[in-house]
This record gives C-alpha cells, sequence and structure tokens, in this order.
C-alpha cells in the first residue's frame, strides 16, 4: 500500500504539542497522523483535539496508561492497518521536526531497498553534531524522530514482536531489530539501518538554570541509567535468543539480573546508576507483589 502513517508519542506535552503539531505537514496527501497521548494528566489532549478540528488527517488518541514501548506496541498491532503503508514514521510530541523531513525519509527508504530503517538526524543541542556523526557512522536510531519500511513492520506484526512494556526508550530495541531483519544479533547488517540528512528534528533545549530544567534533567539522567541497565539485559536476550526471547516486562528479570549488577566509574554514573538500581529493585519487589 503507498501512503504514510506518522505516531506522535505524548505525555504531558501541553508545552509543547502545539508546536510540534504545528511544524508538522498535516495536510499532507496520504499521510495519516495518530497522535499517542498516553497517561497525560494535562491538557495535551484537549489542544491537539482543537488543532485536529482543523485538519482531518490528525487522529488524536487518549490511553490512560503511559509508557512509549507500551503505546508503540498498541499502535503497531492495533491502529496500523492490515494493507501496511508503504512507510511508517515515529516522532515525540515535544520535538518540532525539519521542513522536508518525511519525505526525506522516505526518498531514502525507496533509494535503500535493503534497509528497513532510516533515522532522523538532531538538528540542535550542545552535541548534536558528536551524535550525527555516530549515526552516519554507526547505525542507529533517535525516538525523536525515524521511520521503517512498511514491509518490515507487517512482518513484525505477523511474527506477534512486541516491546517490553517498561522499556526506557523503544529506538535502540527497534535498531537492533532493523539491523538484524528480526533475527538474533549475530544477523546483524550494518546496511540495513540508514539515515537521512535532509530529516531531523529540534528539540527544547534543557535550561539548566531554572529549576524545571534541574528537575527535567535530574529525571532524564536516571532513565539513561536505567536504559544501560536494560540495555545490557536486551543484548544478552538478542545475542541468545533472538527477539522472541524478549519478556512482556524487563522487570521480571530484575531479580535475578541486578545481583551482578554495579555502578559504573565515574561521579556522575555512579550516582545515577545507584538511583537507577534503586528504582529497578522497586520494580523488581512490585512485579512479585
Amino acid at each position: 500500500m503507498a501512503g504514510t502513517a506518522v505516531a506522535i508519542f505524548a505525555h504531558d506535552e501541553q508545552r509543547r504539542i502545539a508546536a510540534c503539531l504545528a511544524s508538522l505537514p498535516l495536510d499532507r496527501p496520504g499521510t495519516v497522523f495518530h497522535l499517542l497521548v498516553n497517561g497525560s494528566t494535562d491538557r495535551t489532549a484537549a489542544i491537539a483535539r482543537a488543532i485536529a478540528a482543523r485538519h482531518p488527517a490528525l487522529i488524536v488518541h487518549e490511553w490512560p496508561q503511559g509508557g512509549k514501548a507500551r503505546s508503540w506496541n498498541r499502535f503497531v498491532h492495533e491502529l496500523l492497518p492490515a494493507d501496511m503503508p508503504e512507510a511508517v514514521i515515529f516522532m515525540d510530541g515535544d520535538a518540532e521536526i525539519a521542513p522536508g523531513s518525511f519525505d526525506a525519509l522516505i526518498a531514502v527508504l525507496r533509494d535503500r531497498p535493503h534497509a528497513n530503517a532510516v533515522a532522523g538526524l538532531p538538528f540542535n543541542g550542545r552535541r548534536h553534531r558528536v551524535y550525527q556523526a555516530l549515526l552516519r557512522e554507526e547505525g542507529g536510531l533517535f525516538g525523536d524522530l525515524y521511520a521503517l519500511r512498511g514491509d518490515f513492520l507487517r512482518r513484525l506484526r505477523a511474527r506477534g514482536l512486541r516491546l517490553p512494556v517498561d522499556l526506557v526508550g523503544d529506538d535502540g530495541l527497534v535498531a537492533a531489530w532493523a539491523a538484524t531483519d528480526l533475527g538474533p544479533d549475530a544477523d546483524w547488517d550494518r546496511a540495513r539501518l540508514a539515515h537521512a540528512d535532509a530529516a531531523g528534528f529540534l528539540c527544547e533545549p534543557v535550561r539548566l538554570l531554572s529549576p524545571r530544567g534541574w528537575r527535567l534533567q535530574y529525571r532524564r539522567m536516571v532513565s539513561y541509567a536505567v536504559r544501560h541497565f536494560q540495555n545490557r539485559m536486551v543484548s544478552r536476550i538478542m545475542g541468545t535468543q533472538g527477539p522472541t526471547g524478549l519478556p512482556e516486562r524487563l522487570s521480571s528479570l530484575y531479580a535475578g539480573e541486578l545481583p551482578a549488577m554495579r555502578p559504573r566509574p565515574g561521579l556522575a554514573n555512579a550516582l545515577f546508576d545507584r538511583l537507577a538500581l534503586r528504582r529497578m529493585a522497586h520494580a523488581a519487589m512490585t512485579s512479585r507483589s
């Protein structure tokens, strides 16, 4: 099937959602936009519905349960049509997308028939040029903006593959699935991951001089640390059993995995790794109760 579907993930994004949607080509022919408001307690959905009233291709879905991985699963397995679009674009509701990005992502998919995924690039931020170079040289995806080939998602859905619902970040595991073509890590092929130089996103910079900026950065650093430990578990499973070995919840593995995990060297890493391990230990206790 020709056409494009877009998934926009939003959790408590009332400050940014209007700017995000204003950056999108909401009247682009053959494109359906799905705004996935998950677990929000603010006015994200109300603001988006007012915008959707003027743009019929924008559909607002509001789900009480939060979690990007859970919402990713619901979108792929429940909302995408059986006749899969040519390309499906995934993005975050706090990002602004550069003009022409969608066309650039789809052009790379068409030019690179071996690729399952195409990454958009960060266009701002203190280290955005470093991250751009890493994407170009090593491959990978940023959850803020990437595209997947429709046929790849059709095969993923036919196999019933889902992200663990408590996974922090979708991009790392989705990139691994794309690079291995849904196989174990031994099947990794860098050529299956592409990037589009003309596709990019802008994120709100963290303002460390404001209390809100400090709170945001604190939460982000703890989440990055949780992601580090989760990635170790996911890599081990992908290297041995492949995607079918992933559990519904990674927390179901914590009791057996956490005793062997230690904070990384360095003051900042050690601090946030300890906070992450404490959070994961609490999640392990909750999953057993």
